[in-house]
């Protein structure tokens, strides 16, 4: 056990330690990849320094889809550690996290490959995208972590063991195991998993979809009273954690929800007219490890996977039809159901498909495990020899591109930090030096602007703005919006949106960012336009 903790704490140290790295020594700075985590920083500051979620200070605001994250956050400050080291050790705690949960479920699931859950481990840590994730400053770790940490915890409630059986490999030829009659119904264990349930979704609102489909799950075995006990237990104690967060969002915009959800939706709707047949394939692909425009070429080593993941996925199916259980199959369902909503609702793939990251630990699982089955289930025989090659080549293939995407990601990961610190974080700094303190910014991008400017701002997205949402999928109306209001100042990019705005007699060009790393990337820099009043 000792020696295991070595090896993939060692992997999850060095691959965030690279990370770090390379963005300090190539892109000459630390920070994030997204503007998006800036504003957690915002709302966590000002929660520790008065007590109250607001990302204006003596504004209430329901924006943050992440108040778990949130919380986490504001510790930091509260402790007085600087926010960078806090944050980037809260991710990498994440992702340590996600890593040994991984292989707990690893052990469940295919317990004659339990000696190979340090492959799975490692596997995990070293791939590129969960690394972005580690050191993004966002909640998309943690939220794996969880969700991969329910599994582990449920598998044991509906397959009756401490370490549930699971296909070995003279099972994976045809026959399947039996479930026992025994069912673990420790109500500890259940409010334990109902507990992690409701922080799921304190961390991400979709992961109702995975709390759903336990408690689908903990009604299928034994009898009614075992069933009506677990589901219950779990989901009760789910939904009195969530209580307190429901009536504040209910009470600051008037649904259980943030109004962040129906901001993004309205902002992508265009998206929306696609087939969802094809906006289904092209998510899903990308979860895959499949490149994000196209079907040519890959974006993660976990492709390679692919047929592994196939096979995997089969024999769960297999087994869990004739155990008529919900077990093997439950992480199956959950990536693909997530993938699903995001293609239903808000079919996105910029920043390397950041919002489907979160599930992708499940197809790397299965695929590693359908591929150790494949090609490591058997030795010797007439096939030894070709199998014996078939493997090496197999494992050399995959250590290969595994660590190229590990230098592209990191690569990867310091242009879009630099781009951030650039842009966002150097208009935000230049605002807080040249503009009134109670000067209203108009502003799309609020996270570093809102971080470093501290001002009154006009949320152009409507995360914390939410009277806008309506207006989101209509530009002009959007830009009058902007010149009846009392902005001062609109922050934006040539060729952006609000060019009537920016072109308006009104405006005036104050100061551009001119990132040169920006325009390479075929970019306009950000601009500041001070606006006289009407």
């Amino acid at each position: 056990m000792k020696r295991r903790w070595v090896i993939v704490g060692g992997a999850c140290l060095v691959g965030v330690g690279l990370f770090l790295g390379v963005s300090a020594l190539v892109g000459g700075r630390l920070g994030f990849p997204l503007d998006d985590a800036w504003i957690h920083q915002t709302y966590a500051r000002n929660l520790a320094r008065y007590g109250r979620f607001e990302y204006v200070p003596g504004v209430s605001s329901a924006g943050s889809t992440s108040p778990l994250w949130t919380l986490l956050l504001a510790v930091g400050y509260l402790l007085g550690v600087p926010y960078l080291v806090w944050t980037y050790l809260l991710g990498g705690l994440s992702l340590l996290w996600l890593v040994w949960a991984a292989m707990g479920v690893w052990r469940q699931l295919w317990p004659a490959l339990a000696a190979k859950d340090w492959l799975a481990g490692v596997t995990l840590a070293l791939m590129w995208p969960l690394l972005w994730a580690a050191a993004s400053g966002m909640e998309t770790l943690l939220f794996a972590a969880l969700g991969m940490q329910i599994m582990a915890l449920y598998l044991p409630h509906v397959t009756g063991a401490q370490s549930p059986p699971s296909p070995n490999l003279r099972q994976h030829s045809g026959s399947v195991s039996k479930p026992s009659a025994a069912r673990r119904t420790s109500l500890p264990s259940l409010i334990l998993l109902g507990f992690l349930s409701g922080l799921l979704i304190l961390t991400r609102p979709e992961g109702v979809a995975l709390v759903a489909l336990v408690l689908s799950g903990l009604a299928l075995p034994g009898d009614w009273q075992a069933r009506s006990q677990r589901v219950l237990v779990v989901g009760g104690t789910a939904v009195l954690l969530l209580l307190p967060y429901f009536l504040f969002n209910y009470w600051a915009n008037g649904s259980l929800w943030p109004n962040t959800m129906a901001a993004k939706q309205t902002e992508y709707a265009i998206l929306l007219e696609q087939f969802i047949g094809w906006r289904l394939a092209q998510l899903l692909w990308l979860s895959l490890g499949g490149p994000a425009d196209g079907w040519q070429g890959m974006s993660s080593a976990h492709l390679l996977l692919l047929p592994g993941l196939l096979f995997a996925g089969w024999q769960a199916v297999k087994t869990d039809w004739a155990n008529r259980q919900l077990a093997r199959t439950l992480p199956l369902l959950w990536a693909g159901g997530h993938v699903l909503l995001y293609a239903w609702k808000l079919p996105v793939t910029y920043q390397h498909g950041r919002y489907l990251l979160g599930v992708m630990p499940v197809w790397i699982l299965y695929g590693l495990a359908g591929w150790l089955l494949l090609l490591f289930a058997r030795q010797g025989g007439r096939a030894g020899r070709g199998l014996w090659l078939a493997q090496k080549v197999a494992q050399f293939t995959f250590a290969f591109v595994l660590l190229f995407f590990l230098l592209q990601g990191a690569v990867a990961y310091a242009t879009d930090v630099a781009i951030i610190e650039g842009e966002m974080a150097a208009m935000g700094q230049w605002l807080a030096e040249n503009t009134p303190p109670d000067a209203v910014i108009a502003t799309h991008d609020i996270g570093a602007i809102g971080y470093f400017a501290e001002r009154p701002l006009l949320d152009l997205a409507g995360l914390i703005t939410p009277e806008i949402i309506p207006l989101l999928a209509d530009e002009t109306a959007v830009s009058q919006y902007v010149l009846d209001s009392e902005a001062d100042y609109l922050v934006t990019a040539p060729g952006w949106l609000y060019t009537a705005v920016a072109e308006s007699e009104r405006a005036t060009l104050l100061f551009a960012t001119e990132f040169p790393l920006t325009r390479q990337q075929g970019i306009n820099n950000m601009a500041v336009y001070q606006l006289q009043a009407p």
